[in-house]
């Protein structure tokens, strides 16, 4: 599918179709407190980093966010067990404190629901490559949220991302493997790189399960088991992601 990819900076008027546009991220994903105060702040902070995807008829049909950060700023030097979260902590800080940034750091890159399976995200993740090298910078990471570690939320993530297959020696995951082919390298996991936590109604809400059981729980979308606390009344979702390592 030929594409019109640009940055939100160019094409500002698509902020609110690329806004509303259909996506498939659970919906307990969106109540991430860090992703709740801060993801916003991207499309007007940071429009250069926002890239916007149309088709001939000029529908969206793909975002992706990104934003900069100090990573080789004294204290910090590695990419953090934070992840996603660390990720837009620093890129915020940073900003507020004036420090120049070195690297940028992948936030979301999301394909229309109905349009996967186009090669869309591939474009997308080589949209953002050029684009980070546009704006003069070496180095994207992407705390990449493997796409089938839902269908497999027993096994651990270190392991989950190393697995290759047979007849090509790339990940076995559908979305690592794109980062690959597009020039990553994975690095390493980050344990703890969002969290959600909530009341067990609100769980409820969310997910229709029932959250009346103590122990871990295993929830459509998620990427491990979310730990019930029926005593106490709570549950805590604490998702670990793939650090890969672009370079430009």
């Amino acid at each position: 599918m030929e594409l019109l990819i640009t940055t939100l900076a160019a094409r500002p008027q698509l902020a609110g179709p690329m806004q509303e546009m259909p996506d498939t991220w659970p919906e307990f994903v969106l109540e991430d407190l860090v992703g709740w105060a801060n993801y916003p702040r991207i499309a007007v902070e940071f429009p250069e980093y926002v890239l916007v995807a149309t088709d001939p008829d000029g529908a969206v049909v793909a975002r992706a966010f990104s934003v900069p950060f100090a990573l080789h700023a004294p204290g910090r030097g590695t990419l953090p067990e934070g992840g996603w979260d660390q990720s837009l902590l620093w890129a915020f800080s940073d900003l507020r404190h004036g420090r120049t940034p070195d690297t940028v750091g992948a936030i979301e890159i999301s394909v229309a629901t109905g349009r996967q399976g186009h090669g869309i995200s591939g474009q997308m993740v080589a949209a953002l490559r050029e684009n980070t090298s546009r704006l003069g910078f070496r180095e994207l990471v992407a705390p990449v949220r493997p796409s089938a570690k839902h269908l497999d939320a027993s096994s651990p993530m270190e392991e989950y991302a190393r697995r290759t297959r047979a007849e090509d020696g790339l990940p076995y995951d559908p979305w690592l493997r794109v980062h690959v082919r597009a020039g990553g390298v994975i690095e390493a996991v980050a344990p703890v790189s969002m969290t959600v936590s909530g009341s067990l109604d609100r769980w409820r809400s969310w997910t229709g399960l029932p959250f009346d059981e103590h122990g871990p729980v295993e929830v459509p979308g998620a990427l491990v088991p979310v730990h019930c606390s029926v005593v106490h009344g709570y549950a805590a979702y604490v998702e670990p992601n793939v650090w890969v390592r672009h370079r430009v």
